[in-house]
């Protein structure tokens, strides 16, 4: 690893190798699904990396593994904790579980009840704050000056990034000739894992990131140069309100092409025509980049586009279109 002027130590691809063997027991190698209907629909080849199939539902496994397996045993015995809106706190609780050790982790009260039953079911223990970024990161705060846990950050840590670029590796390896890779946007530990492993491995490959356009800080901030955070968006893709922090925006202003946006309605759209045409769940996060494909056909046509789905945890008594 190196350090950027932050302090921030930043993952190089030894360290995606490294992870890579190490959390090979506890996660599965996800499926690459296409779609004939789907091609012919958007003018493309796609082809999904189906982390829906991942262990826990998610692809955030991969960088909670990382970061728990990785842990001396002495860190390890104070136990780790977060703040996350719902999947990093129950794949972190699913890692600290198949550990061992303890953990905590600090929820919006308005995060998903699918999620919070999930960290709860695998050991963890929740703290509820109010739904903004500032409420999340004050009542953290208080959590570990009170417990000495390890802080794995839901995407500003170098171990989770090496984590979260073990699916873009495996996506290298089942399918060739990818013209681009897209993968939906909020703090951006999957797209900087993305451009880690790609931008090493596969230079010629494209990244696109994919936001909603009631939450593209992203977005803004790429095009401005410099971070803009906005504090607590409102948008029915839960996992995309974060906004990118230091480490992340090193790897999205270094190598993502662009971010593009779709509406609610947009990704609503496209949530339907997945569960409808490809019989998978997953959640509105997920549906961001088929729908900014679809919005931006002229500039997919005619190539071969990896697409990832970063998860499947939908909570089936309040989905999105139901109180349409």
């Amino acid at each position: 690893m190196k350090t950027l002027e932050s302090s921030l130590l930043v993952p190089e691809f030894e360290d995606v190798l490294i992870a890579q063997q190490r959390i090979q027991p506890y996660i599965h190698k996800t499926p690459v699904l296409t779609s004939s209907f789907l091609n012919q629909l958007t003018g493309a080849e796609l082809f999904f990396k189906c982390e829906n199939f991942q262990k826990a539902g998610v692809f955030k496994v991969r960088g909670a593994c990382n970061a728990v397996f990785g842990l001396s045993e002495e860190m390890a015995a104070k136990g780790v904790a977060t703040h996350s809106s719902g999947n990093h706190a129950l794949s972190l609780s699913y890692a600290a579980g198949r550990r061992g050790i303890p953990v905590t982790v600090v929820m919006p009260h308005t995060a998903p009840q699918a999620k919070k039953d999930a960290v709860r079911g695998y050991g963890g223990t929740i703290i509820e704050c109010e739904p903004s970024t500032s409420s999340r990161e004050a009542t953290f705060a208080r959590v570990v000056a009170q417990s000495g846990a390890d802080f794995v950050h839901p995407y500003n840590d170098a171990r989770v990034i090496a984590g979260q670029a073990t699916c873009s590796l495996e996506l290298h390896e089942q399918v060739d000739s990818l013209g681009c890779v897209i993968a939906p946007i909020g703090g951006g530990g999957m797209v900087s894992g993305t451009c880690l492993t790609l931008s090493t491995i596969a230079p010629q490959i494209k990244i696109y990131a994919a936001e909603p356009l009631n939450a593209d800080d992203a977005a803004r901030s790429l095009h401005a140069g410099h971070i803009i955070a906005d504090d607590a968006p409102e948008t029915i893709a839960d996992g995309l309100k974060v906004p990118l922090k230091d480490l992340t925006w090193h790897f999205v202003n270094s190598h993502v092409t662009d971010i593009l946006t779709a509406t609610e309605e947009d990704i609503l759209n496209a949530m339907k025509l997945i569960w409808k045409r490809m019989k998978i769940v997953m959640e509105p996060s997920s549906a961001v980049p088929l729908a900014t494909i679809l919005k931006n056909r002229e500039l997919f046509a005619g190539q071969r586009i990896g697409v990832i789905i970063t998860g499947g945890n939908v909570d089936l008594d309040r989905l999105p279109w139901l109180n349409l």
